[in-house]
Parts: C-alpha cells; structure tokens; sequence
C-alpha cells in the first residue's frame, strides 16, 4: 500500500498490488490518546468502554465511504471485497 493524492479528501491510502476479501491490509500504527484529533481511530472495547488511537502509520489515511472495500476490526484493517490496484482503500467512519 502507499500513500497519495485522493479525489476524496486530501491523501488517501492506495493499493500497491491486487487485495482478496478478507486480506490483512495492516494494523493500525498508533499511540493511546485521550482525546480526539484528526487521525484518532476510536475502538469500542468489550465493557463498552471507547480507547483512542492516534494513528501515526500509513493507514491513518484512509478516507471515508458509504460504500467503504475495506474494515477495522479494533486496529487490524481487512479488505471487505477484491481491491485493485492502485485504488483507493476506504472504511466507514461510523458517523450518525
């Protein structure tokens, strides 16, 4: 994966070479943080309870979609479709 310009939104996380559903795209490289900023990754923990990750990785620069082809689950990210090459990675930020 790499980073570039995105039409979405500033940089954007990109496929280096062709992606399967279910792929390990990476985890999440970050620091704990108690409050938010730009590149927090929020996960629900078991007891419900929400810990911060301020991302410092590539992958801090996926972009949101509607119609996201790719899923944290906690801080590993997976491919949810085949991704091509050099197409943008996406995830639902979960916004209401």
């Amino acid at each position: 994966m790499h980073v570039g310009l995105s039409v979405i939104h500033g940089k954007g996380l990109f496929a280096s070479r062709q992606l399967s559903a279910g792929h390990l795209i990476g985890i999440y490289a970050s620091d704990l943080v108690t409050e938010d900023g730009m590149h927090v990754l929020w996960v629900e923990e078991g007891d419900g309870q929400w810990t911060g990750y301020d991302g410092n990785g590539p992958l801090r620069y996926m972009n949101h979609s509607k119609e996201p082809n790719a899923e944290m689950d906690g801080l590993e990210c997976y491919a949810l479709r085949p991704v091509a090459v050099g197409e943008e990675i996406t995830i639902d930020y979960g916004w209401d």
